[in-house]
Order: structure tokens, then C-alpha cells, then sequence
């Protein structure tokens, strides 16, 4: 009977250690892309053994995009005060003809941003729009701006989403990027790490 309530005690805990039901599964597929270095990397492979923080983004977005990754800065720095380690981000352009890699470096660049252990992605606009599909990001072209010089950029009406991906490349949690509990996030982390 001792041994029964051992077992049965130990169940629980361990059921009850983290409780997140699985978003998606990416542990089987893989995108090619290019990093802010032009560097290939296999998506998700690049995030595998580590808990990530993922946000889309479009570098010319004028409101979500810059709050989403503020708070993907506010989270990394709040987890450095805290000595918790083994936690990457990841920054996803959905505008991939736009956001060339050195686009994205100085988009980080410009922001003063650790990169450390923070990686900025993008990639063939065909490979892009599928893994967009994949994780349910939805981007659709919206108003345009032309410049004097000829020049002419375009906005999205976008997903505002970071995603919470365990160390088996398994999204966990979705939550709104623009406006994240900063200390929410931080204690789901904790519960994987």
C-alpha cells in the first residue's frame, strides 16, 4: 500500500510540473533559413536542447513589431538578472523581401540589442510563407508608402504573437507579443527550465 501511495504521489508531482498542452509539434519539420550574419540554419534545429522565445516581425511595422520585440528584450534581460540560462530568442521576418539579412542586423543593431543569444531569421519567401502557415501567423499586405526617392514600402496587418517552444521544439504557449505579461512569461519559463 506504501509503495501504491509512493507511485501514485509521484505521478502527480510530475503531472503537475508544468501543465502546458502542446500548440503545435515542429520537432519533425525543418526550414532553411539565413540568420542576421547570412548564416544557414535549419528551423527549428537551431533552437533544439534550449527554451525559446519567438516573435514575427517585419522590420518596416511601425507599431506592433517594435513593442513585440522591446518585450522580447525586457524578458531576456529580466532573465539575466535572474541567472536563468539556456534560454535563446528568436525573431522571424515574415517580410523576407524585404528584411535581408543586414536589414535585420541593423534592425537589432539600431535597437542596442544582446544578440547573444538572440538570432533574427528569414529566408526564401516560399519557405517563409509556409512556415508562417505552419505556426499560425497570418500577414497581409496592407497600405504603402513611396518615397521621393522612388522607393516604396509596404505594411502588414499582422499576428501579434510570441510563442513559448520547449527544448524538443514543441510550442507550448502562444501569447500577444505587443503586450505580454513580462512576468507570466518569465514563470513559464521557469516551469520548463
Amino acid at each position: 500500500m506504501k509503495k501504491i501511495l509512493l507511485i501514485l504521489l509521484f505521478f502527480l508531482i510530475s503531472s503537475c510540473s508544468n501543465n502546458f498542452e502542446i500548440v503545435d509539434d515542429l520537432s519533425k519539420t525543418n526550414y532553411e533559413l539565413v540568420d542576421q550574419n547570412n548564416n544557414s540554419v535549419l528551423f527549428p534545429q537551431v533552437a533544439k536542447g534550449k527554451i525559446n522565445v519567438i516573435g514575427y516581425i517585419f522590420t518596416n511595422c511601425p507599431d506592433i513589431c517594435p513593442l513585440t520585440t522591446n518585450n522580447m528584450r525586457l524578458i531576456q534581460e529580466k532573465l539575466k538578472k535572474e541567472k536563468i540560462d539556456g534560454v535563446q530568442f528568436i525573431s522571424i521576418s515574415f517580410d523576407p523581401l524585404q528584411d535581408k539579412p543586414e536589414t535585420l542586423r541593423k534592425f537589432a543593431e539600431v535597437r542596442n540589442l544582446d544578440l547573444s543569444n538572440w538570432i533574427f531569421l528569414t529566408g526564401d519567401k516560399s519557405v517563409i510563407d509556409s512556415l508562417m502557415k505552419r505556426v499560425n501567423i497570418l500577414a497581409v499586405k496592407s497600405d504603402s508608402t513611396t518615397f521621393k526617392d522612388g522607393r516604396k514600402i509596404y505594411y502588414y496587418v499582422h499576428t501579434d504573437r510570441i510563442q513559448l517552444m520547449d527544448k524538443e521544439n514543441k510550442i507550448l504557449k502562444n501569447y500577444k507579443g505587443s503586450s505580454v505579461n513580462v512576468d507570466e512569461i518569465i514563470n513559464d519559463i521557469k516551469k520548463l527550465n
